[in-house]
């Protein structure tokens, strides 16, 4: 498997169907959504690594819950190919303008599809998710899913490991409590704040006093991985 979800929203059963049977053979997982509410909390929940959004939807439509995810930063990062029967050029620049990274005219054949896929997530996907991500000897290995330093592999646990992936990919900015929770727990799993605090401490003591100067606390507001002096 590629390790990558994709998740799918389209009101139509069959082209939902026809898509998944595509991405199974392409060795993606897969979500499915028939509404844009049902693919809002999905997507907040389960954090998929590209969203294929019908551009016509009952209630919210797909330009719609395009535009609130790009809008939102705890899903703006999430790339969109939006499928559309519509031929006109406004629409395909309307789809464009409101974030989405690539659109798709109906009807499409399942190559072209996964390779459009293939394309945005080349295009999309930041270091240290796919590639390792190194910052003063510190090494993340995503493929291999293990962190090392000069002196060789530290242990650490699932949840820390989400956490520094998390921070690696997105140095220098100071996040709440609520926004790691949102990022590293999924926005839809019921946790405590304060469970934040526990895993950043955790963290802390597996990185080790040469690099545990990296997570900085940023009094009152939450926290930071940043290699210039706090």
């Amino acid at each position: 498997m590629t390790g990558k979800t994709v998740l799918i929203v389209d009101d139509e059963a069959p082209i939902r169907e026809m898509i998944a049977v595509a991405l199974e053979m392409a060795d993606y997982d897969y979500l499915e959504a028939e509404d844009a509410r049902e693919a809002h909390a999905l997507i907040v929940d389960r954090q998929p690594d590209l969203v294929l959004l019908d551009w016509m939807l009952p209630g919210t439509s797909g330009v719609e819950l395009a535009r609130r995810l790009k809008k939102d930063e705890t899903t703006a990062d999430i790339p969109i190919i939006m499928l559309t029967a519509k031929v006109e050029e406004d629409n395909k620049i309307q789809g464009l303008e409101v974030g989405a990274d690539d659109y798709i005219t109906k009807p499409f054949s399942p190559r072209e599809l996964v390779a459009r896929l293939k394309a945005v997530l080349r295009r999309t996907t930041p270091a240290g998710v796919d590639s390792p991500i190194e910052v003063e000897g510190l090494t993340l290995d995503p493929v291999g899913h293990r962190v090392t330093t000069q002196e060789g592999e530290i242990s650490i646990g699932p949840t820390e490991y989400r956490l520094l992936q998390f921070f690696m990919t997105h140095q220098e900015r100071v996040y709440s409590r609520s926004q790691l929770l949102d990022q590293v727990w999924g926005g839809n799993v019921y946790v405590e704040e304060r469970t934040v605090d526990v895993h950043i401490r955790r963290l802390r003591k597996a990185l080790g006093e040469r690099y545990d100067h990296l997570i900085q606390t940023v009094r009152g507001t939450g926290y930071r991985f940043s290699t210039r002096a706090a």
